[in-house]
Protein backbone atom coordinates (compact mmCIF):
# COMPACT_ATOMS: atom_id res chain seq x y z
CA UNK A 1 0.00 0.00 0.00
CA UNK A 2 1.56 3.25 -0.99
CA UNK A 3 -0.09 7.21 -0.03
CA UNK A 4 1.29 9.62 -2.48
CA UNK A 5 0.24 12.27 -0.20
CA UNK A 6 0.99 10.21 2.86
CA UNK A 7 -1.28 9.66 6.08
CA UNK A 8 -0.47 12.60 8.53
CA UNK A 9 -2.37 11.10 11.64
CA UNK A 10 -3.20 8.06 10.28
CA UNK A 11 -2.00 4.76 8.32
CA UNK A 12 -1.77 3.63 4.77
CA UNK A 13 -4.11 0.82 4.11
CA UNK A 14 -4.46 0.59 0.27
CA UNK A 15 -4.05 2.48 -2.57
CA UNK A 16 -4.07 6.31 -1.41
CA UNK A 17 -6.65 5.20 0.93
CA UNK A 18 -5.77 6.11 4.55
CA UNK A 19 -6.76 4.89 7.86
CA UNK A 20 -7.31 7.88 10.42
CA UNK A 21 -6.11 7.91 13.73
CA UNK A 22 -9.13 8.42 16.36
CA UNK A 23 -9.56 12.45 16.54
CA UNK A 24 -8.37 12.83 12.83
CA UNK A 25 -10.31 13.08 9.58
CA UNK A 26 -9.97 14.12 5.52
CA UNK A 27 -8.09 12.08 2.34
CA UNK A 28 -4.72 12.63 4.00
CA UNK A 29 -5.86 12.74 7.82
CA UNK A 30 -4.00 16.20 8.41
CA UNK A 31 -7.82 17.41 9.82
CA UNK A 32 -8.56 17.37 13.12
CA UNK A 33 -11.68 15.69 13.44
CA UNK A 34 -14.31 17.90 15.74
CA UNK A 35 -16.14 15.62 17.98
CA UNK A 36 -17.93 18.20 19.43
CA UNK A 37 -19.99 18.62 16.62
CA UNK A 38 -20.86 15.13 16.16
CA UNK A 39 -24.11 13.47 16.57
CA UNK A 40 -24.82 12.09 19.39
CA UNK A 41 -22.68 14.55 20.92
CA UNK A 42 -20.00 13.16 23.07
CA UNK A 43 -20.31 15.45 26.39
CA UNK A 44 -23.60 15.99 28.31
CA UNK A 45 -23.24 19.90 28.68
CA UNK A 46 -20.16 21.81 27.15
CA UNK A 47 -17.56 20.63 24.61
CA UNK A 48 -14.30 22.04 24.30
CA UNK A 49 -12.58 20.49 21.03
CA UNK A 50 -8.87 20.02 21.29
CA UNK A 51 -5.85 18.87 18.26
CA UNK A 52 -6.79 15.05 18.10
CA UNK A 53 -9.48 14.80 20.86
CA UNK A 54 -11.96 16.72 22.94
CA UNK A 55 -12.55 17.43 26.45
CA UNK A 56 -16.05 17.95 28.38
CA UNK A 57 -17.11 20.05 31.14
CA UNK A 58 -19.91 20.78 32.35
CA UNK A 59 -22.41 24.35 33.24
CA UNK A 60 -22.30 25.97 36.78
CA UNK A 61 -23.34 23.91 39.54
CA UNK A 62 -22.90 20.64 38.00
CA UNK A 63 -19.73 18.18 39.03
CA UNK A 64 -17.84 16.26 36.18
CA UNK A 65 -18.36 12.53 36.70
CA UNK A 66 -15.89 9.83 35.87
CA UNK A 67 -17.80 8.84 32.64
CA UNK A 68 -18.37 12.35 31.53
CA UNK A 69 -22.28 12.77 32.17
CA UNK A 70 -22.86 16.14 34.80
CA UNK A 71 -24.27 15.87 37.99
CA UNK A 72 -26.32 18.33 40.07
CA UNK A 73 -24.16 19.80 43.04
CA UNK A 74 -25.34 21.91 45.98
CA UNK A 75 -21.38 22.73 46.54
CA UNK A 76 -20.86 23.59 42.87
CA UNK A 77 -23.35 25.89 42.71
CA UNK A 78 -22.07 27.60 45.63
CA UNK A 79 -18.60 27.52 44.56
CA UNK A 80 -19.42 29.55 41.55
CA UNK A 81 -16.93 27.96 39.06
CA UNK A 82 -17.05 28.76 35.37
CA UNK A 83 -15.90 25.20 34.08
CA UNK A 84 -17.87 23.48 37.13
CA UNK A 85 -16.16 21.05 39.91
CA UNK A 86 -14.84 18.28 41.14
CA UNK A 87 -14.92 17.22 45.00
CA UNK A 88 -11.24 15.85 46.20
CA UNK A 89 -11.65 14.41 50.09
CA UNK A 90 -14.72 16.36 50.57
CA UNK A 91 -12.91 19.58 49.21
CA UNK A 92 -14.83 21.47 46.05
CA UNK A 93 -11.73 22.44 42.89
CA UNK A 94 -13.00 24.35 40.35
CA UNK A 95 -11.95 22.54 37.19
CA UNK A 96 -10.85 23.51 34.05
CA UNK A 97 -11.74 21.47 30.91
CA UNK A 98 -7.82 21.92 29.18
CA UNK A 99 -4.09 21.24 30.65
CA UNK A 100 -3.39 24.21 28.57
CA UNK A 101 -5.34 26.58 30.73
CA UNK A 102 -5.17 27.35 34.48
CA UNK A 103 -7.28 28.55 37.27
CA UNK A 104 -7.40 32.19 37.89
CA UNK A 105 -6.60 34.26 40.79
CA UNK A 106 -10.22 34.05 41.82
CA UNK A 107 -10.26 30.26 41.84
CA UNK A 108 -13.52 30.17 39.39
CA UNK A 109 -12.20 31.04 36.34
CA UNK A 110 -9.55 29.48 34.11
CA UNK A 111 -7.12 31.55 32.27
CA UNK A 112 -5.27 30.26 29.05
CA UNK A 113 -1.38 29.57 29.35
CA UNK A 114 0.79 30.55 26.76
CA UNK A 115 2.79 27.52 26.20
CA UNK A 116 5.20 29.35 23.40
CA UNK A 117 6.18 31.75 26.08
CA UNK A 118 6.72 29.49 28.95
CA UNK A 119 8.76 27.15 27.28
CA UNK A 120 6.59 23.77 28.24
CA UNK A 121 5.95 23.61 23.88
CA UNK A 122 8.44 21.69 22.27
CA UNK A 123 8.59 22.52 18.44
CA UNK A 124 11.23 20.70 16.31
CA UNK A 125 14.19 23.58 15.28
CA UNK A 126 12.22 24.11 12.05
CA UNK A 127 8.97 24.88 13.55
CA UNK A 128 7.81 27.70 15.69
CA UNK A 129 4.80 27.33 18.42
CA UNK A 130 1.51 29.27 17.73
CA UNK A 131 -0.36 29.38 21.50
CA UNK A 132 -4.02 28.54 21.19
CA UNK A 133 -6.85 29.03 23.92
CA UNK A 134 -6.38 26.28 25.69
CA UNK A 135 -3.41 24.64 23.65
CA UNK A 136 -0.72 25.67 21.32
CA UNK A 137 0.54 23.88 17.66
CA UNK A 138 3.56 23.89 15.73
CA UNK A 139 3.79 25.62 12.44
CA UNK A 140 6.79 25.70 10.37
CA UNK A 141 8.91 29.43 10.23
CA UNK A 142 8.44 31.89 8.09
CA UNK A 143 10.14 31.04 4.42
CA UNK A 144 8.85 27.60 5.29
CA UNK A 145 5.44 25.48 3.55
CA UNK A 146 4.42 22.54 4.66
CA UNK A 147 5.21 19.41 2.26
CA UNK A 148 5.40 15.67 2.01
CA UNK A 149 8.62 14.76 0.85
CA UNK A 150 10.38 11.42 1.13
CA UNK A 151 7.64 9.86 3.17
CA UNK A 152 6.50 12.27 5.49
CA UNK A 153 5.89 16.11 6.08
CA UNK A 154 8.36 18.35 6.27
CA UNK A 155 9.09 21.99 6.45
CA UNK A 156 10.32 22.97 3.10
CA UNK A 157 12.23 26.50 2.51
CA UNK A 158 9.63 28.72 -0.40
CA UNK A 159 11.86 29.63 -3.16
CA UNK A 160 10.27 33.52 -3.45
CA UNK A 161 12.02 33.96 -6.94
CA UNK A 162 10.23 31.10 -8.07
CA UNK A 163 6.72 32.19 -6.50
CA UNK A 164 7.25 35.54 -7.46
CA UNK A 165 6.68 36.47 -3.55
CA UNK A 166 9.70 38.65 -3.23
CA UNK A 167 10.21 42.35 -3.59
CA UNK A 168 13.29 42.73 -5.46
CA UNK A 169 13.55 45.95 -7.93
CA UNK A 170 12.61 45.39 -11.44
CA UNK A 171 16.55 45.69 -11.78
CA UNK A 172 17.71 43.61 -10.03
CA UNK A 173 18.37 39.93 -9.23
CA UNK A 174 16.33 37.56 -6.76
CA UNK A 175 18.31 35.16 -5.03
CA UNK A 176 16.75 32.20 -2.60
CA UNK A 177 18.09 31.38 0.73
CA UNK A 178 16.91 29.25 3.18
CA UNK A 179 14.02 30.60 4.73
CA UNK A 180 15.06 33.97 2.82
CA UNK A 181 15.56 35.73 -0.20
CA UNK A 182 18.07 38.54 -1.62
CA UNK A 183 17.95 40.78 -4.13
CA UNK A 184 20.88 42.21 -6.07
CA UNK A 185 21.45 45.31 -8.90
CA UNK A 186 21.86 43.90 -11.86
CA UNK A 187 25.32 44.91 -13.80
CA UNK A 188 24.86 48.73 -14.35
CA UNK A 189 22.61 49.87 -11.15
CA UNK A 190 23.76 50.33 -7.64
CA UNK A 191 21.48 49.93 -4.83
CA UNK A 192 20.19 48.06 -2.07
CA UNK A 193 18.39 45.38 -4.19
CA UNK A 194 14.87 47.04 -3.20
CA UNK A 195 16.25 50.14 -4.61
CA UNK A 196 18.30 49.74 -7.99
CA UNK A 197 19.36 53.24 -9.75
Amino acid sequence: ATCGHGCKYGECTGPNKCKCFPGFTGKTCSQDLNECGLKPRPCEHRCMNTHGSYKCYCLNGYMLMPDGTCASSRTCAMVNCQYGCEEVKGQVQCLCPSGGLQLGPNGRTCIDIDECSTGKAVCSYNRRCVNTFGSFYCKCQLGYELKYTGGHYNCVDVNECVTNTHRCNLHAECLNTQGSFQCKCKQGYRGSGFDCA
